[in-house]
């Protein structure tokens, strides 16, 4: 038997309920009061002791849980985490659990503890200067990244690895994900080795990756072989046709999906793929890589260089010297090279180099090997036109988007090079098809794409994002449900959320129109579901729907679930207000019923879910990932946790802090503070999630509170951390998990985005994260044209704080322009301002508020 008390800071009446144990007894010991059975009340302030017996107190699963039911703060605790040394002590529950030879009163507990000094990670994060990518890039993992180059809308990409460690050379030709999924499908993934230099030794040779101009999808870099060093540079264009918007034609989106990993097809689905796979692979023209390295002698004496034409691994193919070709069996060409403007002779040669002197070596990869015919032409064509042809090709994409000049070069380059790395695998038909917004290899997932193309409507790229929601309206289900990826039951609610989220950028009533039965289907299918739930218990998930959100096989009442389908009804009630207001009213007054029961449903899952241990001292309630659970699952279980190198990825990732971005909860109320509170010092890490960080969105949630430099904190150490420091590619994981992943692209994007710009209800809050440093004297923050809810909006920040100065200009001029514009200027130093023009300024928060904004406004800040 084992025994434990409760001291009161004030009376209390409640009940105990003890769960894998039984409750012994209770005994009033201080304060009065009464016991009945498992009822007891005390006057304040009161001690209560609770024995338990049949406990388990051990390490590993199933431990002894007891819950203290009050009316206006039950709380659950584990038996086996009550010490006197460091009692569970719950400010907000006005409660210390501690051992019965422990004769401090809750004041003396609570005083004993505060005089420690001690903070949580957010307290901690609060105390510090401002994060910044220098400070957090110090301390973080710096991952390296294959490199993905191709055309856009084109399923034929190329994977370019160049390993630092090891200096190997690597090029993959892949199918969107290459292939691997579909039975009966080619498996075709030509994985081609090829070498320059002497080889790896004690120095690490390559020296710098970088993509041309820092953001277009053409890769530099230059390897040190002591004297002599190489200057490569790689990209992709057609064999053929110059690279221009007019002569890309795409792959088809069903297609492309079908070569993804984790590919769900229904039966008449995969006999149009079947019926499409022929002519998207045979096509008359491939997309091509191009490669060149420029070898020099930089030293004083004669040096060597060697160069190894690319061999495709396992294939039994010869080496035509005369041609520079490498030739398959059945004739046709592989790759073809040239050194110094002539066919390579040999397959490795050794060029002896002056000082001074440079060797050119060039070498092409078709997607798929070609006719000797089209070799030849492929040999005559110029390296440098095409590859003039490439950036501007490229160039003019960023040209139409938005516009972002940013006094911090590194996030203006990883906004281009990442709006181009998700444009690079967004694949359909030009120029008007259905078009996959796939997630690097992985197929759309209405979740995971989500970020991706809201972003592409962050930068005005209506028409793509469009097209990219098409996708899942085509690939519905005949009951209007929504599934392409690894079984995954959250794809409805997250895209009719997307859907929504375009409708209020763009405000197309005609899209509406067309696709209104088939996302009532789709809202009318989540009723349904819903609907088999409204049987099932309070505190157990009633009316929330069941289903394996991720890779983790849990099929259970998520809040991750349930919250995307409470923002798709909503988001389509917002959709449909002008269209059909009678099917508006009807969803908006269900997913008011959804959220109603998913906020009482996580009120009682806090209450039976454990109080943990935080940095101060104090102890929080936590809630599991889903309604039925009763807590941390890394906690309580004795399953495989360990996934993406984390036993905390099924809390972490996919826990009830989706609410908060799914509007179920308000960021600043109570159970929000708590979901912030104890995921941070539980499961972060510099406030990023372990394993996979983007699957935890908490950075809208601190921008939303005004918490900039908790923000700060995650979206330097978050990027800094994943994204490959030279060429802006993202990893899904730690672990070096699925490269090229643009769901986490997209998040930072997206992150960078409301950091700048941020909608609330008719407010528009400009600058609500950046940096103070940002407005360091001298220095510029700008950006045109980027669209938000209220259209298009500018914006222009001058810092001239040394002589006292900060000006700002806004300009939304639509017609449904934001009523109030508030525009946070902090001063780099931290100083208030001492005068303002143009507006209302708020010194706590450092923002000036524009009522009644007219379209254009100028705020202008005095500094003493």
């Amino acid at each position: 038997m084992k025994a434990v008390v409760a001291e009161w800071e004030q009376g209390v009446q409640g009940e105990v309920r003890v769960t894998h144990g039984r409750l012994a007894s209770i005994t009033a010991v201080r304060g009065g009061g009464r016991v009945e059975g498992p009822r007891f009340s005390v006057s304040g302030p009161g001690r209560v002791e609770i024995a338990v017996d049949e406990e388990n107190v051990e390490l590993g699963a199933w431990p002894t849980m007891v819950t203290v039911a009050t009316e206006a703060h039950p709380f659950t605790f584990l038996l086996r985490d009550v010490h006197a040394d460091c009692p569970i002590w719950i400010p907000a529950v006005g409660v210390a659990v501690t051992e019965p030879d422990d004769t401090r009163s809750y004041v003396q507990i609570a005083e004993d503890i505060r005089s420690r000094g001690l903070q949580t990670a957010l307290q901690r994060i609060a105390s510090e200067p401002e994060e910044s990518y220098q400070t957090a890039a110090a301390v973080t993992r710096s991952l390296q990244v294959p490199t993905w180059l191709g055309l856009s809308r084109d399923m034929r990409t190329f994977e370019v690895e160049v390993s630092r460690e090891k200096q190997d050379f690597r090029i993959t030709a892949h199918y969107h994900g290459g292939g691997l999924t579909l039975a009966g499908v080619e498996n075709y993934q030509a994985v081609h080795r090829f070498a320059y230099g002497r080889g790896p030794g004690p120095v690490e040779g390559l020296t710098r990756r970088r993509l041309e101009d820092g953001v277009l999808p053409i890769l530099r870099g230059t390897f040190e072989d002591d004297d002599v060093h190489y200057h490569f540079t790689t990209f992709v264009t057609l064999e053929r046709s110059p690279l221009t918007a007019e002569t890309l034609r795409g792959t088809h989106y069903l297609v492309a999906n079908g070569y993804g990993y984790g590919v769900m097809l229904t039966e008449a689905q995969r006999a149009q793929f079947d019926a499409l796979q022929p002519r998207e692979l045979e096509r008359e023209e491939e997309t091509v890589l191009y490669y060149r390295v420029e070898a020099v002698n930089t030293g004083q004496a004669p040096r060597y260089a060697w160069f190894q034409a690319p061999d495709l691994m396992g294939a039994k193919d010869t080496f035509d010297g005369v041609r520079g070709f490498r030739v398959c069996e059945d004739s046709r060409i592989r790759s073809l090279a040239r050194i110094n403007g002539n066919p390579l002779p040999k397959p490795e040669v050794a060029c002896l180099l002056r000082p001074g002197e440079t060797a050119t070596f060039e070498f092409r990869i078709p997607h798929r090997p070609v006719s000797r015919e089209r070799g030849e032409a492929l040999a005559a064509q110029s390296f440098a036109a095409r590859h003039a042809e490439c950036r501007a090709f490229w160039q003019a994409k960023l040209a139409a988007g938005a516009q972002v000049s940013l006094p911090e070069p590194r996030l203006n380059e990883m906004l281009q090079a990442g709006l181009l790395h998700l444009d690079l695998v967004a694949y359909g038909l030009e120029p008007d098809g259905s078009v996959a917004a796939t997630i690097g290899g992985y197929n759309p997932i209405g979740s995971e794409s989500s970020p991706i193309i809201q972003y592409f409507d962050s930068v005005g790229w209506h028409d793509l994002a469009r097209r990219s929601l098409n996708f899942f309206l085509d690939l519905q289900h005949e009951d209007g449900f929504m599934q392409n990826f690894g079984d995954y039951m959250l794809e409805t609610g997250a895209a009719l959320w997307t859907m929504g989220e375009h409708f209020r950028y763009t405000q197309d009533r005609e899209w509406v129109k067309a696709i209104k039965e088939k996302v009532l289907k789709s809202c009318d299918f989540m009723l349904a579901w819903r609907g088999r739930n409204l049987g099932v218990p309070r505190g157990e998930g009633h009316g929330m729907m069941e289903g394996k959100v991720a890779d983790p096989e849990d099929p259970f009442r998520t809040w991750m679930l349930n919250g995307y389908a409470y923002l798709g009804l909503a988001r389509t009630a917002e959709m449909l207000a002008k269209i059909d207001p009678k099917e508006s009213a009807r969803l908006a007054s269900e997913a008011e019923a959804l959220k109603a029961d998913l906020r009482e449903e996580l009120r009682l899952n806090f209450a039976k879910s454990p109080v943990v241990p935080l940095g101060d001292g104090t102890w929080s309630p936590t809630a599991a990932s889903w309604a039925e659970g009763r807590g941390p699952v890394c906690l309580l279980t004795d399953e495989n946790l360990a996934r993406y190198g984390t036993f905390t990825c099924r809390d972490s990732l996919l826990g009830p802090h989706y609410l908060i971005l799914q509007e179920v909860l308000s960021p600043h109320e109570q159970m929000a503070d708590r979901l912030l509170e104890y995921t941070t010092d539980l499961y972060h890490q510099r406030n990023v999630a372990l394993g996979q960080p983007y699957y935890s969105e908490h950075t809208m949630a601190h921008l939303q509170r005004g918490e900039v430099k908790a923000f700060l904190k995650q979206f330097y150490n978050g990027y800094s951390a994943l994204a490959d420091r030279e060429t802006y590619s993202f990893w899904e994981t730690f672990a070096h998990a699925s490269a090229h992943k643009t769901h986490e692209e997209g998040w930072f994007l997206m992150q960078t985005r409301w950091m700048l710009y941020l909608e609330e209800g008719d407010t528009l809050r400009l600058l609500a994260g950046i940096p103070r440093a940002w407005l360091g004297d001298g220095k510029r923050i700008a950006f045109a044209n980027a669209a938000s809810y209220f259209g298009p909006v500018s914006l222009e920040v001058v810092s001239e704080v040394n002589q006292g100065r900060v000006a700002a200009r806004v300009t939304c001029e639509s017609d449904r322009r934001p009523k109030v514009v508030a525009v946070r200027l902090p001063h780099p130093e931290g100083r208030r301002a001492t005068g303002v023009r143009g507006g209302e300024y708020d010194p706590a928060t450092e923002t000036v508020r524009v009522e009644d904004f007219t379209g254009q406004a100028d705020v202008v800040l005095a500094f003493d």
